[in-house]
């Protein structure tokens, strides 16, 4: 049994064309607050979209953002001005396909997928075909579920934006995250010398990720030292640019990969714009981005799990109803890679 893993979860018994899902009608920081466990009508689903029988689905800090509407741009987004236009906040998924629209190539009821959709933490989801991929087979659905949104930043800050090759020295910040933990097995695959940056009790999983050197920021500061990194990736914190610029070589690159200041309008967005102005006249580079969300990278997260003894790190599976605790063990800084709910087969799921 997973580490914190509890008893199996049943969901009530509804009706055929109902289902238990979390439920979200109002954004507020506090997830024992806004998030609760309840019963909706399955969804719909578009002509170039599938429904999906979630087995999984996995919590992410973006996941708080939705569910927060924090920074309020979020919510200009797509999310909602004024209250959530989802059911709920979840979005990565991995489960079984069970119907598809008209216009669905490649997709049948009965297959195997993992991606990302809409309302995830709930029995079912509708999810479009081009943000879907077939699940790899040698994943269970709760790994798989681990992995769309958080591997495909990481998998994007690797290999477009940080374009780490082989005998590169990398530095990933905040290297037992959700995110940090795909990019630090992204990097060594990629060939390159991987530093990680992160917690004193968090040093054992960074280093048995394969890490070469692993650093614990509470004892040291990894810019006031002497060691430049070819490629750095900073995925946990808000570090000044100026400092993260110390540690790169001189034709280095600095990725961004978000920024928490809990500002309710920039939310740490500011960093961001500002190292984009000032990339175009320093030798270095000063990348930010936001993931697309596409099945042709899907598709290569398939085949790199597949093909390696690559694994995405679960530090815990919750069942449904657990949804609120497992967001809360997320916020506090405790999780070791991925929290990850479980929505079994039930009675309610024929």
């Amino acid at each position: 049994m997973t580490p914190g893993q509890h008893g199996a979860y049943s969901p009530p018994l509804v009706s055929a064309d109902r289902m238990t899902a979390v439920l979200h009608d109002r954004y507020g920081p506090d997830p024992e607050d806004v998030l609760r466990v309840g019963e909706v009508e399955r969804p719909d689903i578009d002509a170039d979209e599938v429904l999906v029988r979630v087995r999984a689905a996995s919590i992410d800090r973006g996941t708080w953002h939705v569910m927060a509407g924090l920074p309020y741009p979020v919510r200009a987004a797509g999310f909602g001005l004024r209250r959530p236009k989802d059911t709920n906040p979840g979005r990565s998924l991995a489960g079984v396909v069970t119907a598809a629209g008209a216009d669905v190539a490649g997709f049948a009821p009965g297959d195997e997928v993992f991606g990302v959709g809409r309302s995830s933490f709930a029995e079912y989801s509708r999810a479009r075909a081009d943000k879907l991929a077939p699940k790899p087979a040698n994943l269970s659905f709760e790994q798989a579920a681990a992995v769309p949104i958080s591997g495909l930043t990481a998998l994007q800050a690797v290999r477009d934006q940080g374009r780490v090759t082989a005998g590169q020295r990398v530095l990933v910040i905040g290297a037992s995250g959700g995110v940090g933990t795909f990019a630090v097995q992204f990097a060594l695959h990629a060939g390159a010398e991987v530093t990680g940056v992160c917690s004193g009790s968090k040093v054992d999983l960074v280093r048995a990720l394969g890490a070469h050197h692993v650093i614990d920021h509470t004892r040291e500061d990894v810019t006031a030292g002497g060691r430049r990194y070819d490629v750095v990736l900073d995925i946990g914190g808000n570090r000044p640019l100026g400092r993260l610029r110390r540690v790169l070589t001189a034709r280095g690159r600095l990725v961004l990969v978000g920024g928490e200041t809990g500002g309710r309008w920039l939310g740490g967005t500011d960093r961001l714009l500002r190292a984009r102005l000032l990339s175009p006249f320093v030798g270095q580079t000063l990348a930010t981005f936001l993931s697309s969300e596409n099945a042709r990278d899907l598709q290569a997260l398939r085949e790199l799990f597949e093909s390696t003894g690559l694994t995405p790190v679960i530090d815990r599976t919750l069942p449904l109803d657990q949804v609120a605790a497992g967001m809360r063990h997320l916020l506090d800084g405790h999780a070791r890679g991925k929290v990850v709910l479980t929505i079994p087969d039930g009675p309610s799921a024929s």
